[in-house]
């Protein structure tokens, strides 16, 4: 079964240069999502499957059906690839439809290709041909506006997709326009596959709420995961009717320790693990202090020591070290920049 829930099911959204096998192993450890899908590999003439995104696969940290997501626009290629993955433990093959990056959707791929319904049926149907898995979509609502949006969704009937993944915003519109989840709704009454809903969804009582208003599958959850990577664990419980895991500032400072290590290279410097940890932390720090305090004194540190000791100061001080972790997110702080995830 697609969906190992047929009542409700998850799944962590794919982020480029986020959701890989560390990312991925710490939210197994803390809970996993029903589905997990790769960031996506990047399909151009003679591409070759990247090792790093292709050991989220090989090396599979949870027992759940993972997706290994694709991005590129030459049917060709795509299909060279779709073969090249075939080798591999995947429950299917995802196609990228949305991401916003405009360094993606200028290359006519990604969310750009939401502007060529007549090319997007051409490589569906040439990855149909080749899959022995699942084919599912990843999308956005559409590129500018939704003018293309019901000719895509018949093409995804017509194609016999097996499940859609819809984040409500266009693809212009970035991660700070508003999210429609009517359309979740559209597409749930056109299609036979499943759909899950992608979006904006920042709690477990919000991701419970969108599913039974718009009668989605599930919910896919990107971002708010970085911020909660409890999130999933928490969605289980209120559905089991149990009281619903709160973490604490130690337990966020724990969190922030095992990014630390998981996210660490062989060949790389103090100075570029804490850029790159700084990524996730943008996220995190939503819930730390209202007063965007923790943020402003995170995104100066330059080292791990002064990092942690940041950490310490907002999370481990004072008495902090049992204090609830907010479970939305302080909607006035921003995380910055606007790209930074890539999510689609």
């Amino acid at each position: 079964m697609l969906l190992s829930n047929p009542v409700f099911s998850t799944a962590l959204a794919p982020m480029q240069d986020v959701t890989g096998l560390p990312f991925m192993k710490i939210i197994s450890g803390y809970g996993d999502p029903d589905l997990y899908f790769t960031e996506y590999f990047r399909v151009y003439e003679g591409s070759r499957l990247n090792p790093e995104i292709l050991s989220s696969i090989t090396c599979n940290p949870s027992s759940r059906p993972i997706f290994a997501q694709i991005l590129g626009e030459s049917v060709a290629e795509i299909i060279r690839v779709c073969k090249l993955l075939q080798v591999h433990s995947i429950e299917g093959v995802d196609l990228n439809m949305g991401c916003p990056a405009p360094r993606v959707f200028k290359k006519n791929v990604g969310g750009g290709l939401l502007k060529d319904p007549a090319k997007i049926k051409q490589i569906l149907l040439a990855m149909k041909s080749v899959i022995q898995g699942r084919l599912t979509v990843k999308m956005r609502v559409g590129f500018e506006d939704d003018s293309n949006f019901f000719e895509i969704l018949e093409i995804l009937k017509e194609v016999e997709v097996d499940l859609l993944s819809l984040h409500t915003r266009t693809v212009l519109g970035g991660y700070r326009s508003i999210p429609d989840h009517s359309y979740v709704t559209q597409a749930v009454n056109f299609l036979s596959c499943p759909v899950l809903l992608n979006g904006n969804v920042t709690s477990a009582q919000v991701a419970l709420k969108l599913q039974k208003e718009t009668g989605a599958a599930g919910i896919m959850i990107g971002r708010s995961a970085i911020r909660n990577p409890w999130i999933f664990r928490q969605i289980r419980d209120l559905q089991e009717g149990q009281d619903i895991f709160r973490p604490r500032m130690i337990d966020l400072y724990e969190y922030v320790s095992l990014l630390l290590e998981a996210l660490k290279k062989p060949d790389m410097n103090d100075v570029r693990l804490v850029a790159r940890i700084k990524k996730f932390l943008n996220f995190v720090g939503l819930s730390v202090s209202s007063d965007g305090e923790f943020l402003h004194f995170m995104r100066r540190a330059q080292t791990s020591k002064d990092l942690f000791a940041v950490c310490k100061r907002f999370m481990l001080d004072d008495g902090l070290s049992e204090t609830f972790v907010s479970l939305e997110p302080f909607d006035h702080l921003v995380a910055r920049p606007s790209q930074e995830t890539c999510s689609s």
